[in-house]
């Protein structure tokens, strides 16, 4: 029955087999084709639906439709219907996404949309997409998402809305481009002919074509003011009075029509259209359910020889589904008898038991959002809340969390502070869409009633969903502390059948304990959210807690398992991944680097960063970067990735990513000691707590005795907490320092522990970062047969990295003021021959942007033409 449901979005309406052909018209939509959009913009009544439905059956192109209303504006349900009508065309297209959209943490609308026109590019055949209703929709989150669709439309596709209003975006653009064909009321408008032949085939009704001309005159060609007036001349005792006295403006022909179809209907008709008003789409059992059959129908009659009976009289019944189960309103004529019965006498009673009798139709048929709605406008607050909750997994971890807020925001505070589970769930609904301001004064007001109230089972589970909702916000702002007090308080007080909430209670548990550097904890805590997310299926769950497990893995210096445990996480991301798989591919770009295979670390250093950009209110995207800078130092190109890195910088301190500023100012540390501005690299040192950085920096000075100094407390620290890779690098260092102040015996004694403790894990670039060094350290240890093959394979790669270095030769004197690093990009794709639209098109950037990038990099480079700035690029080691 759900699948049915759905169906009713993506059923092409068939052209009525007595309809007008509108040649012309068609042939017009047919050589628009090649452009990206269709737009069907009129009035209602206008015949958009019925043209549509008649080109496409003509056009050879197969189609998606859909059909949409005001529920649809949430953009995942959006996305769930667009899924569905692509698939009518290929099956399994979005497959994938479709399994994303029904997980509780669901990735980026960019990164659904991106993914989705991925598989839309992969369809064989060009075809059509067909967006009925927009103007329902258009407001909002949908109206981005279909721009972003129409500015990265794939070749094979064409988008096709029917709509009351414009869209709201720039259809000048669109037009001045040559991407939009448009047909508006005008173009719709029925001709004499057309009209003639309209009222003789479609409608049946014999007129002269005098009458007929007449009509269309008074109704100026407007299609619904045609049918209503068919429908009312059917029973009209005089037609030539009818029409004569068929007056009025546009804006009132309909209100007219509808009033003299309305009295022409029976009783029976006119108490089955006002009751079954409150459903948005119905098929013959729910309507038997809702009026309650056995006493609503005399004579043993049903909904079904209803709706049979007004399908036939045309009134304004849309079906749905091509098996005819399903139907609608037309949404005016459904406008009209909701305010009808709205102005009857008793109808909040009789429209509240309608409702619930809804909602109990739908829960027993498995659509639980419907069921939902209907007992929210039902007004009974009990029902809706417990269909909310929808069994443990609430209605908002599903995608529905635009109608859960409408609800909750609708009721009376009274009413939310008399019930706490509903404050909790408001509180739950609004960090999901991360609304964190005022969640916490809701979660206090519920924490009160509860604590004052009986403390029975259902009330601890309540004060436990409240202390995950409190530490999932502290994961945010990467608050250990508080997550860790949140987290363990909320499994105290979960109901042991909670498994939803007590398996987001397990991750956040590991992620604070991975923040404080208790990894054993950290990979307890991930393992057990593994282990409950898989047995519920949550795969997010699933794919966090495994990502963090070789976080863990990794800091542990298991490189192998942390590898395998990365590739997991990537297979349980699926194909394209989700951008929470960022983490994972800057995993393994960091052990491929670390084993010196920098190609691989490359791409997957990139891929991570793709994907962490599509990342929300997070500094993924920065850490990638940060590395990706990394690398590019070890490329040599230091002034580029100084500039990079000045505007990474920049943007850490803008965005508060207070997590990445030590490993920023250990970086920039490291470029400042090879530029040899070695007075900022000591100002740079005093200024943060970075032991690493301090010693390397005392090294640089001379100041040997600080150096052991402060690296003996750092490796006794890190010896205490069980760091081992901390460990690692703080000996490697050591060594070197040992072997600067000439106490050789203990700097090779300190060299071959670390190369012990490094060699089962086949670390490389620890030891190859520190450059000349430990090369010319490795070499007495090799003279003093000191080096096991591994040491020796490390000494043989440092080596040619030097000779490398040396046949270089040297660079040119830096810049002054450097290229940021999008102006590095820009630079980048001059030196591939793009034009400077081509530009635009690629970075998504404005022509006048683009032309001050140009400006930007030429005056900075001194130069006056493009081939001169490559050039000039070239010699600075930025290209």
């Amino acid at each position: 029955m759900k699948d049915a449901l759905i169906s009713t979005k993506l059923f092409i309406p068939s052209c009525p087999p007595n309809a007008v052909s509108r040649l012309h018209l068609i042939e017009r939509l047919n050589k628009g084709l090649h452009r990206k959009l269709t737009l069907i913009s009129t009035s209602a009544g206008c015949g958009k639906t019925t043209l549509a439905s008649e080109w496409l059956s003509q056009c050879g192109r197969p189609a998606a439709w859909l059909s949409l209303d005001k529920e649809d504006c949430d953009p995942k349900r959006f996305i769930t219907y667009l899924i569905a009508a692509l698939q009518t065309i290929k099956e399994k297209t979005g497959d994938q996404l479709m399994k994303l959209l029904q997980t509780p943490q669901s990735p980026s609308t960019e990164f659904l949309l991106t993914s989705l026109l991925h598989d839309i590019g992969k369809m064989e055949s060009p075809f059509l997409l067909v967006l009925d209703d927009y103007h329902l929709v258009a407001a909002g989150s949908v109206n981005q998402i279909l721009l972003f669709l129409l500015t990265h439309l794939p070749s094979n596709m064409h988008v096709v809305l029917l709509t009351r209003e414009d869209p709201p975006f720039p259809l000048a653009r669109l037009r001045a481009r040559d991407h939009v064909t448009e047909l508006r009321g005008s173009d719709l408008r029925f001709t004499k002919n057309e009209s003639f032949q309209f009222f003789a085939d479609a409608m049946e009704i014999d007129l002269s074509l005098e009458e007929s001309a007449l009509l269309e005159s008074r109704t100026e060609g407007w299609i619904a003011g045609m049918q209503l007036a068919a429908i009312s001349l059917r029973d009209a005792e005089n037609k030539t009075d009818f029409i004569n006295s068929f007056t009025g403006t546009h804006s009132f022909i309909f209100d007219y029509l509808v009033e003299e179809v309305w009295q022409q209907l029976p009783e029976s008709m006119q108490r089955f259209l006002l009751r079954t008003s409150i459903l948005e789409r119905f098929c013959a059992s729910l309507c038997d359910a809702v009026l309650d059959a056995r006493t609503f129908f005399p004579n043993e009659k049903c909904s079904e020889e209803m709706l049979q009976q007004m399908t036939r009289l045309n009134l304004f019944v849309i079906p749905l589904d091509d098996e005819k189960c399903w139907y609608r309103y037309h949404h005016l004529f459904a406008d009209l008898l909701r305010k009808k019965f709205a102005a009857a006498k008793g109808a909040d009673a009789e429209q509240s038991c309608l409702h619930k009798r809804a909602s109990i139709w739908f829960e027993q048929h498995d659509l639980e959002l419907e069921a939902f709605q209907h007992a929210a406008a039902a007004n009974d607050i009990e029902r809706a809340s417990r269909l909310m909750d929808g069994g443990g997994l609430p209605l908002h971890f599903r995608g529905a969390v635009t109608p859960v807020l409408n609800w909750l925001e609708s009721l009376p505070a009274a009413v939310l502070v008399e019930r706490p589970a509903l404050m909790v769930a408001h509180a739950s609904a609004l960090l999901f869409i991360s609304q964190l301001t005022g969640i916490e004064k809701k979660l206090q007001v519920a924490e009160a009633a509860l604590l004052a109230a009986e403390q029975n089972a259902a009330n601890r589970n309540l004060l436990g969903h409240i202390a995950v909702i409190r530490a999932t916000a502290a994961v945010s702002l990467h608050q250990a502390e508080t997550i860790v007090h949140q987290s363990e308080q909320a499994l105290r007080y979960l109901h042991p059948d909670n498994v939803p909430v007590r398996t987001a209670a397990s991750w956040t548990l590991g992620y604070a304990y991975q923040l404080q550097g208790k990894r054993l904890a950290a990979s307890r805590a991930y393992t057990e959210a593994i282990s409950s997310s898989k047995k519920l299926g949550h795969s997010m769950i699933t794919l966090m807690a495994t990502i963090g497990l070789g976080n863990v893995q990794e800091s542990e210096m298991l490189l192998e398992p942390a590898a395998r445990t990365y590739q997991n996480a990537l297979e349980l991301a699926g194909q394209p991944s989700l951008p929470a798989a960022c983490e994972a591919h800057l995993g393994l770009a960091r052990i491929f680097y670390e084993w010196n295979d920098v190609n691989t670390s490359i791409q997957h250093g990139k891929r991570g960063a793709q994907l962490a950009r599509q990342v929300e209110n997070s500094d993924r995207a920065a850490a990638c970067e940060l590395f990706l800078i990394q690398l590019q130092l070890t490329g040599g190109d230091t002034i580029g990735a100084s500039a990079r890195l000045a505007e990474l910088e920049q943007i850490a301190r803008q965005e508060q990513y207070d997590r990445l500023q030590p490993a920023i100012m250990a970086l920039r540390g490291r470029i400042l000691l090879l530029h040899g501005e070695l007075p900022a690299a000591l100002q740079l040192a005093d200024s943060i707590d970075h032991s690493l950085l301090h010693a390397r920096v005392s090294l640089a000075s001379g100041d040997t005795h600080t150096a052991l100094k402060t690296l003996t407390a750092r490796r006794r620290y890190v010896v205490e907490n069980e760091w081992q890779d901390e460990q690692l690098k703080a000996e490697i260092l050591q060594s070197l320092i040992f072997h600067a102040c000439g106490e050789q015996k203990q700097a090779l004694q300190t060299l071959k522990h670390a190369l012990r403790i490094a060699e089962p894990h086949g670390f490389v670039r620890l030891f190859l970062d520190e450059g000349l060094p430990i090369v010319n350290l490795l070499a007495e240890a090799a003279a003093q047969g000191l080096l096991t093959p591994y040491g020796q394979r490390l000494l043989l790669l440092g080596r040619a990295e030097q000779r490398t270095s040396e046949n270089s030769g040297a660079k040119a004197a830096p810049l002054p003021d450097p290229l940021t690093a999008r102006e590095v990009e820009v630079l980048q794709l001059i030196a591939k021959g793009l034009s400077n639209r081509q530009i635009c098109d690629r970075l998504f950037l404005a022509l006048s942007t683009v032309k001050g990038y140009n400006r930007n990099i030429f005056d900075k480079l001194h130069v006056q033409r493009r081939t001169e700035a490559v050039a000039r690029a070239r010699d600075l080691g930025l290209m």
